[in-house]
């Protein structure tokens, strides 16, 4: 079987990076299809079921909403009227031992006021000193790096300016994000909270740079729940790119990019079934990590182990929560967060007490349930696991000390969670190795560890002529917004290098046609 279409471009992979360059690419009137090895749209937007009851199994959050209004907006479509977008007015609760509790929230002077009655005045000023520092790192990185094609060290100099020696040295490119913490708060809790942050990007907070402070800020400005959950934005962009007239190909993995020998440029793809598509573009949106093999060559085992990011365990289960009251987003804290992140990165095993990170998906921004809600919540529990998952098989025992693990610290800070007859659905680091190739489990690409870390990431330019990259394992790293703002400049290299010499501007409409499998079922409310 086989395709071919001139100005074709093949986009490997329907996550968030290869849905964002379909819908770029498609309304700039191109021809697109899709090539995706699971049944739907998604990638890391998973869902999973439990007693038939749907769950948000991948990311739980939605940041940086200006970036998902651009690209809705390059369609011609608004996204407040495509999704429901509610902003969390607590933005996260935490706990520690004995149930110690803080709450972050959207008004900042709120949680200048929690701070200050958890941990006193001097740690409530320091929080403001951290806030005005982190809104200034991302100020100075949103235009030079975040949004952005990828630059060096001395390229990024000259686009922050040459002639700006303040806000050069604002974003503390040498400093580790634990060590800057220091610098604002003394109690060792706040300085645990905030660095939290590293493992937004699948690191740990003692290797990782400062300039992950700019997350503080980008919480700051919003933190937005989705009716329907993560997995609605997925199935409205799917739906979108269908109007603009992308095809979907779905339940087929692509095992081979496909390469003229005369011209040394890509040519299409081929897949298992042995479908082949001939395409003059590939927007590659799978882990980089998995590139080499579908070229044909041998990667780099040994060096990809070693800078891999963050794997987990994800726990998705009905249960009722009994002792401390949860947020829609709450973590619960280990006592010695440095032994955690030592025991994963440095010793390679699973930490003896890890935090605990839960989404309580049936509570709204305030943290309470709907009106009438007497049963089971939908609770989804991660505690994070060296990203090991193509070296090693975790058996039943071992998946049960995990679990233990996380149900003692739960404990330790106040929280049982009585658990309904239905078994809970559990993915671990050798099952997200198997969904992502190449990646051992690792959910964020690699560890973003070192200051020249943030340079180390592909950019969007591919090794071969007509083969460009986008995910969260390129620039500008991982997380859903940095993945949509990756496809958007892998779709603006590709459309630099081959312009099309006629376009036909598209506009989405009602309707579509996904091949293989044919997908029906794409309102935004589910």
């Amino acid at each position: 079987m086989s395709a071919s279409t001139e100005n074709t471009v093949a986009v490997i992979g329907a996550g968030m990076a290869g849905l964002a360059a379909a819908v770029r690419l498609a309304a700039a009137g191109y021809r697109v299809v899709v090539l995706e090895a699971q049944d739907e749209a998604g990638g890391k937007m998973r869902r999973v079921e439990v007693d038939g009851i749907g769950f948000d199994a991948g990311p739980t959050v939605l940041t940086m909403k200006w970036v998902f209004d651009a690209l809705f907006a390059s369609a011609g479509r608004r996204l407040d009227e495509e999704l429901t977008l509610t902003p969390s007015s607590v933005i996260a609760r935490h706990y520690w031992r004995g149930g110690t509790c803080l709450d972050l929230h959207s008004d900042p002077k709120d949680t200048v006021r929690a701070i200050a009655d958890f941990a006193g005045r001097r740690e409530a000023d320091g929080y403001r000193r951290f806030a005005a520092d982190s809104r200034r790192i991302f100020e100075v990185l949103k235009d030079s790096f975040i949004d952005a094609s990828r630059p060096n060290p001395l390229s990024l100099s000259r686009r922050i300016g040459l002639g700006r020696p303040a806000d050069l040295f604002a974003i503390k490119p040498f400093a580790t994000l634990w060590s800057a913490l220091g610098g604002y708060f003394s109690d060792l809790r706040l300085r645990q909270l905030f660095g939290r942050y590293a493992t937004y990007c699948g690191s740990s907070p003692y290797l990782s740079p400062a300039t992950l402070m700019l997350v503080a800020h980008v919480e700051q400005e919003g933190v937005w729940m989705v009716q329907g959950g993560i997995r609605a934005l997925a199935k409205r962009l799917e739906a979108l790119a269908v109007g603009l007239g992308v095809e979907f190909r779905y339940g087929d993995a692509v095992t081979e990019i496909l390469v003229d020998p005369s011209r040394q440029a890509v040519s299409g793809v081929g897949t298992r079934a042995g479908f082949r598509l001939h395409a003059g573009q590939i927007v590659y949106n799978g882990d980089v990590a998995a590139l080499a093999q579908l070229m044909g060559s041998v990667p780099d085992a040994d060096k990809s182990q070693s800078q891999r990011s963050l794997s987990a365990l994800v726990r998705c289960s009905l249960a009722k929560p009994v002792g401390v009251p949860l947020a829609h987003h709450t973590v619960f804290f280990s006592d010695d967060y440095q032994r955690e992140f030592e025991a994963i990165f440095a010793r390679r095993e699973a930490p003896s007490d890890p935090t605990v990170y839960l989404c309580a998906q049936d509570r709204d921004t305030d943290g309470q349930l709907p009106v009438g809600h007497g049963g089971p919540e939908r609770i989804y529990a991660l505690m994070n696991l060296p990203a090991d998952g193509d070296r090693r098989r975790r058996d039943e025992r071992e998946i049960s000390g995990c679990l233990k693990s996380m149900e003692e610290r739960l404990a330790l800070n106040g929280l049982t969670l009585s658990a309904s007859p239905a078994p809970a659905n559990i993915t671990t680091p050798d099952r997200f190795a198997e969904l992502y190739p190449a990646t051992g489990g690792a959910l964020y690409g690699m560890a973003s560890h070192g200051w020249m870390a943030s340079f180390a990431r592909p950019g969007s330019k591919g090794p071969l002529p007509g083969l460009y990259l986008a995910g969260g394992s390129v620039h500008p790293g991982p997380g859903l917004p940095m993945a949509a703002l990756s496809g958007k400049l892998a779709a603006e290299r590709l459309m630099a290098d081959r312009p099309l010499t006629r376009l036909s501007h598209r506009v989405a409409i009602t309707g579509g046609t996904l091949t293989e499998r044919a997908t029906a079922d794409v309102s935004p409310s589910q």
